[in-house]
């Protein structure tokens, strides 16, 4: 139940506890003071009829009676020597008995309160018919209140989503002087976006900057390290000098992705002819599944250049944390990658890549910044990157383009 429902649900019900309540609390007080009416006056008839029937002996023109036959109760209160009342229900409806000794007789009067009982009864029926009116007109009101409250707070949890995706300019929106606690959350929601968005920001134009000022020195260091004389200590030089230059490419490379700064060349190409290109490329062997006999041949829209980088990451990750042979599937429009090693570990699968953090040992050590590059330029290019662990064992990563404008998709 939302909370639109939940809050006229409550409106209606504490409506109709109050309605109860004031309901209960007036019948009560409505009966008690009629009923005590109703025996004050046949007390009082009482009273004035046993004094005439003192004086003269008869009750004639009172309206009482002699040895009437009185009901059990008030009758065994007479015998005491005693004065009383009771309401009984009669054949005519509900009356009110008083009765009282008088000498060796009994004098009794009797008052129908069947009219009064009635109108009581009345005012309950229209108690009730107003409190259903007061709950019928509420509930629209309170739905309209709580539509209102549902509606803004689903705004608030929209944008806070909209942020956890990476959308880190996504604002609620809401007045320089809060109303209300709703205001004061939005308030609240969007001031920690702006603060989140400043420190990303500053933290990546941190990262390309270093990047910047590290290509230099490191460029002058490879080309110093290539004219070393040769030798296994050259060789590792080379090799780490190598893998620094390639850390700052792709660590501007993520600093480009990161600021949306990338514009991708999209046209129609043959993606089996792509991959294929991209597996020649590779360094190591790769296993391609052969094409069938009459296939023909699917034509996706992308960037030539960013699915090779794509594909080379995919392909690199495949051969130096999984285990051989790599195998790559090319389907109508979706390239599928695949090793046989321990699969990806869980985090990756729950979270997705993460730049910088270690990965399972069984996967190896690296800094993360390959699959991270690759599910960033597959949303450059329109494509979507799925990571998961084939049945058999291995991890497989799919990536799903869009046919190009003249293909079916």
């Amino acid at each position: 139940m939302n909370l639109r429902w939940r809050i006229g649900t409550l409106v209606v019900s504490t409506t109709a506890a109050a309605v109860a309540c004031v309901g209960v609390w007036v019948h009560v007080d409505a009966y008690d003071r009629e009923l005590k009416q109703a025996r004050s006056a046949v007390r009082t008839d009482l009273d004035r009829a046993a004094s005439i029937y003192a004086r003269t002996g008869e009750v004639r023109g009172t309206g009482a009676r002699l040895d009437a036959e009185l009901p059990e109760g008030l009758a065994g209160l007479v015998r005491r020597g005693h004065r009383g009342t009771e309401l009984v229900d009669g054949p005519r409806g509900r009356q009110m008995w008083a009765a009282r000794p008088a000498g060796d007789r009994t004098l009794s009067v009797t008052a129908n309160v069947e009219p009064t009982l009635r109108d009581l009864e009345a005012l309950d029926a229209s108690i009730a018919v107003a409190g259903a009116l007061t709950s019928g007109v509420l509930l629209p009101a309170g739905a309209f209140t709580a539509s209102r409250l549902s509606r803004r707070l689903r705004l608030a949890a929209a944008t806070a989503t909209r942020i956890s995706q990476g959308e880190l300019d996504a604002r609620i929106g809401v007045p320089e002087r809060p109303r209300d606690e709703i205001d004061e959350i939005s308030h609240a929601v969007d001031t920690m976006a702006a603060a989140l968005q400043s420190r990303l920001l500053t933290e990546q134009r941190f990262t390309a900057d270093v990047a910047h000022e590290l290509r230099t020195p490191l460029m002058g260091l490879l080309t110093a390290a290539e004219n070393l004389p040769e030798g296994r200590i050259t060789d590792h030089v080379r090799e780490r000098v190598r893998a620094l230059c390639s850390l700052t490419d792709d660590l501007l490379e993520i600093s480009r992705l990161d600021s949306g700064a990338e514009e991708p060349d999209l046209s129609a190409w043959s993606l089996r002819l792509l991959v294929e290109q991209a597996v020649a490329r590779a360094d190591f062997p790769v296993r391609m599944d052969p094409v069938e006999d009459g296939r023909t041949a699917t034509l996706v829209r992308t960037d030539p250049r960013r699915l090779n980088r794509i594909l080379a990451n995919l392909l690199a990750n495949a051969h130096r944390h999984g285990r051989p042979p790599v195998e790559v599937g090319v389907t109508a429009t979706s390239v599928t990658v695949r090793d046989h090693g321990r699969g990806y570990p869980e985090e990756l699968l729950t979270d997705g890549p993460q730049r910088f953090r270690s990965r399972a040992p069984e996967r190896g050590k690296g800094h993360g910044l390959g699959l991270t590059i690759a599910l960033g330029q597959a949303e450059v290019i329109g494509a979507r990157l799925r990571f998961g662990n084939a049945p058999d064992g291995g991890a497989q990563a799919v990536l799903t383009l869009p046919a190009a404008p003249d293909e079916p998709s």
